[in-house]
């Protein structure tokens, strides 16, 4: 960036392009190109007969598009998928906890639990002032701008589960308007609770000696683990817990206590475990001690007892590359030293809690210790390869991993199943993600190739760059906004949302195809995090026989964190190890043609 440009936070919302809106036509087209190769002949028949049907002119997927071009034309609307987003981050029904959340492992610590800790406490502090003042530069990347309103859900924003849908309470809102005028943080530690000010009533932030204070007196204040940590009750399913916290709201005292945790800055968790290693850190940051976690917090900082330290993060206002800009400023801003004011205020946030709660508490706690028992991971690192290396050989980081994940699939299960990949469309106005669909004829003879007893090296070569070419062109179409799969789904949640008020009542074939309902039946979800200030990025899977891919791509090495439901296990140590095969005989491969 040029000095000439602006450096005000949210300087460039207004200029950004729109996510553009294909048209059905070209939706279709790509919907049939992208699931077509997980097709049988018979599957692909049903599938394109029922798209044709969509295409009618009088079609009721008309009506769907035809609202929602308008939507998308409306005063104050910046994207055609400002809807989508809350319709499929809130309105998921199950838990998020391990489900959706995501967490990244820092850096390896220098610092003790209680120095480390305050430290990070200072840094956010130092970010979320910064941020309040628009200081934070607009992240610009190949010479774009890129949207920063998500970062405006970084602080004091809390998810409140619903009956039907959830909600958000955050500030930049018509409830809370400007930044949050919250000075606390709220501490969890031994499944206990705590409210501690970091910012002084001055305005002010604390001193790092300051907040070891404070840390130290909240944990000489829980000596002894919490009997019923209310924390278990956000890792129930959404309906259910909106059920619990209404009942928690109606004893005494506990709105004001669920009022001091929502709109505190951000949540600090203080955990007794000390890792036996990177993987068990790992696992710890996806569920842990659910009794000392509030998985509806935006922004949950996890703090072990050696110092080793990590986020976890709920979804649904917050993506990966956001939360990575603002792990790497945290990371690397050393707390500036400030004059001391003293042990901050410290209190408990207590909660009245009736024996249905109790019962309710303690069968939430168990019933996610065996969720989290039920999930299968591991970790797969390679320290003499990365981006670097991949790209001398000729070939895209990201296009030369995936390749070798759907060879190691392969080799693994015995075929090739649907893969999902997170792709970043921040350059447009609210900008999040698109979804990739990885599968394309030239990744199915690029697997075959590979194991076949016919093909010599160079058959194998270009059936590789074919397939990597491919993949390049695929992810430059989704940033570009030129996918089918949220379009498709867009039309389909606004029949739910607004199927009776527009005479859409029945369901649109084309969302019981063959088509539809494999392409997005993941076998693989993947997604990648580069940061030097992170070890390994992780999430649970999304299917009951998914692997989640969850990699850091840096240029000297890779690290990779993998998840799926214990009852397919094998499957997924199966495609560990077939992976660190794939990885180097693919570098093998390339060296060879060079």
């Amino acid at each position: 960036m040029t000095h000439t440009e602006p450096t005000s936070t949210f300087a460039y919302e207004d200029r950004l392009p729109r996510v553009p809106l294909p048209t059905l036509e070209e939706t279709c087209d790509r919907f049939l190109e992208w699931c077509a190769p997980l097709l049988t002949d018979e599957q692909r028949s049903v599938t394109e007969a029922a798209v044709a049907e969509f295409l009618r002119p009088d079609s009721p997927a008309r009506t769907l598009h035809a609202a929602l071009e308008e939507f998308d034309a409306s005063d104050g609307v910046r994207s055609w998928l400002d809807l989508f987003w809350p319709s499929r981050y809130l309105g998921r029904r199950d838990r998020i906890a391990l489900n959706a959340n995501f967490f990244f492992l820092f850096r390896e610590s220098e610092h003790d639990q209680i120095t480390a800790t305050a430290r990070l406490i200072s840094s956010t502090v130092d970010y979320k002032l910064r941020l309040d003042a628009e200081e934070i530069p607009p992240v610009v990347q190949r010479g774009k701008p890129l949207s920063m309103e998500q970062v405006r859900y970084l602080f004091s924003t809390t998810r409140i589960p619903g009956p039907r849908q959830d909600t958000v309470r955050a500030p930049y809102s018509d409830a809370e308007p400007g930044p949050s005028r919250a000075r606390h943080v709220a501490v969890f530690h031994r499944g206990h609770l705590f409210r501690m000010d970091v910012i002084a009533e001055d305005g002010e932030p604390l001193s790092v000696a300051d907040l070891k204070a404070g840390l130290r007196a909240i944990v000489d204040a829980s000596a002894t683990r919490a009997e019923f940590p209310v924390g278990h009750l956000t890792t129930k399913a959404r309906a259910e817990w909106a059920e619990s916290r209404d009942a928690l709201r109606r004893l005494d005292g506990n709105a004001e206590a669920l009022d001091a945790l929502e709109t505190a800055l951000f949540c600090v968790c203080l955990d007794d475990h000390t890792p036996a290693d990177e993987k068990d850190a790992c696992d710890h940051l996806l569920h842990g001690d659910s009794g000392n976690r509030w998985f509806d917090k935006s922004v949950s900082f996890i703090v072990f007892a050696d110092g080793t330290a990590g986020i976890n993060i709920e979804h649904c206002g917050l993506d990966g590359t956001t939360v990575l800009s603002f792990v790497d400023t945290v990371l690397t801003t050393q707390p500036p030293a400030r004059e001391s004011k003293g042990t901050p205020a410290v209190s408990p946030i207590s909660f009245t809690l009736d024996d249905a709660l109790r019962d309710d508490i303690r069968a939430a706690g168990t019933a996610f210790a065996d969720y989290a028992a039920a999930t299968a991971t591991t970790t797969v690192s390679f320290d003499d390869i990365g981006s670097t290396r991949i790209k001398e050989l000729g070939v895209s980081p990201d296009a030369f991993m995936q390749l070798a994940y759907q060879l190691a699939h392969k080799r693994a299960k015995g075929f090739t199943g649907a893969t999902y990949e997170s792709i970043a469309t921040r350059q447009y106005q609210n900008g999040r993600t698109e979804a990739m669909r990885v599968v394309t004829p030239e990744v199915l003879r690029f697997v075959d190739v590979m194991d076949s007893p016919d093909a010599d090296p160079a058959e194998r070569v270009a059936a590789f760059r074919a397939a990597a070419a491919k993949h390049v062109a695929r992810a430059k179409e989704c940033r570009l906004g030129q996918a089918p799969e949220q379009h498709l789904w867009e039309l389909q949640l606004i029949a739910k949302r607004r199927g009776a008020e527009l005479g859409v009542t029945d369901q649109l074939p084309l969302y019981d195809t063959p088509g539809w309902l494999i392409m997005r039946d993941d076998y693989l979800s993947t997604s990648s995090a580069p940061s030097a200030n992170i070890q390994y990025f992780g999430f649970g899977s999304t299917s009951s026989h998914c692997i989640g891919v969850a990699y850091v791509l840096l240029p000297d090495r890779v690290n990779l964190y993998l998840s799926t439901p214990r009852p397919v296990a094998e499957h997924m140590y199966a495609f560990a190890e077939d992976l660190t095969v794939a990885v180097y005989e693919l570098e093998d491969l390339l060296l060879s043609d060079g």
